[in-house]
């Protein structure tokens, strides 16, 4: 019978409370991040990642099943960060579909330039099966907040969003995250890929 002396300093503290919850997962992404940056996604790996973090690797496959789990919720991290970073600026441009570019490219960019993780949380979003179900659908609502504020101009009243926005944000975000997996995989170039996704965004928001 396991007692509460029995029970690891993790599982203790876990007791504390979300605050303690929240500082653990922070850093197990951040562990995560720090890898993938060195070594791409085959530099992620369970043990090192709970190393890195200071956490029993139980502990960490309690909050990420497994190594998918953890590198698609970084890329929703990601994405939840743009957004944050997005939400203090105005966003430039006279049409929804020049400041849809606008951010892509920023994201694009920013993605581009840290090319060992790009390739790290966008071969996991490749391989996510229907068990990545919940950090698959957390992404696409992150990329589809991201693309409706920007067509919008800025911060929005969310009942001004219409089911049409939605879907045409969806669409974008689909092809955006494409058009990366293919510069990711070498199939396209930086240039390319931006062509692409002015091409694409331009088409739909006609």
């Amino acid at each position: 019978m396991t007692t509460a002396n029995s029970l690891s300093t993790d599982e203790r503290s876990d007791t504390a409370g979300s605050a303690a919850q929240r500082d653990r997962r922070k850093r197990i992404l951040d562990a995560t991040y720090d890898l993938a940056k060195d070594g791409g996604f085959d530099a992620v790996q369970m043990r090192a990642v709970a190393e890195q973090a200071d956490v029993a690797l139980g502990t960490l496959y309690r909050y990420f099943p497994s190594k998918i789990h953890l590198l698609v919720s970084a890329l929703d991290r990601q994405f939840e960060d743009s957004q944050a970073k997005l939400n203090d600026r105005e966003i430039p441009g006279d049409t929804p579909a020049e400041r849809v570019l606008y951010v892509l490219k920023r994201l694009t960019r920013g993605m581009q330039g840290d090319p060992k993780l790009t390739e790290a949380l966008t071969r996991a979003f490749m391989f996510a099966d229907s068990t990545v179900a919940n950090e698959i659908h957390a992404v696409g609502m992150s990329m589809t907040t991201i693309v409706t504020h920007a067509m919008h101009g800025g911060a929005v009243d969310k009942d001004a969003i219409t089911d049409e926005d939605v879907t045409l944000a969806r669409v974008i975000g689909d092809v955006w995250l494409s058009a990366l997996m293919a510069w990711v995989t070498g199939r396209q170039s930086a240039p390319e890929t931006a062509s692409h996704m002015e091409t694409a965004v331009r088409l739909i928001l006609r």
